[in-house]
């Protein structure tokens, strides 16, 4: 059975990985309207993600005997001054996330809750790759600056990014 703080903590979780999601696809209508598809495509992919992970909680919560209680979502930012702009936020935000899966293992350590430490280390190990690639991306924005040619060819190389949810091993 799941500790109630545990239980209340992920289902925060579960909130905030639901909100990731509603971001990333704000974050695609922008480049949709910016006429950079690629971005577009990989920011609706992004958003997949954080919806499998929410789900992952989910299921999580529901396996340990606890509540699964969902909460209203806010309403993500829906303009940006750039390509960049829209990165460094997802940078940023990708950040954020990593702060809260490191609480969640605080509290599974204070709890002295094995079970839901161990299931959120592949978590702390997404966020490295989150963190990693978002990084990535603003570093190649910003040696792009202004050139609209290496800004299209980026496009494209993001745009050929799938989803493919994690095996029952990589779960």
């Amino acid at each position: 059975m799941i500790d109630t703080k545990m239980e209340k903590a992920i289902n925060d979780q579960i909130n905030a990985e639901l909100y990731s999601a509603y971001l990333y696809l704000s974050m695609s209508a922008y480049f949709e309207d910016s006429g950079l598809p690629g971005m577009a495509s990989w920011m609706r992919i992004q958003a997949q993600e954080e919806t499998f992970h929410a789900m992952k909680f989910f299921g999580y919560v529901a396996e340990r005997g606890g509540r699964v209680k969902l909460a209203a979502i806010n309403g993500p930012d829906f303009e940006w001054e750039s390509a960049l702009a829209v990165f460094k936020s997802a940078y940023k935000h990708e950040q954020y996330v990593t702060s809260r899966i490191n609480d969640l293992v605080d509290i599974a350590d204070e709890l002295r809750d094995r079970a839901s430490f161990n299931f959120l280390q592949w978590f702390v190990g997404e966020q490295v790759e989150e963190e990693a690639t978002a990084d990535e991306i603003v570093r190649k924005l910003e040696l792009i600056g202004n050139n609209t040619g290496a800004m299209f060819m980026l496009d494209k190389e993001l745009g050929a990014r799938v989803f493919t949810p994690p095996t029952q091993q990589g779960e």
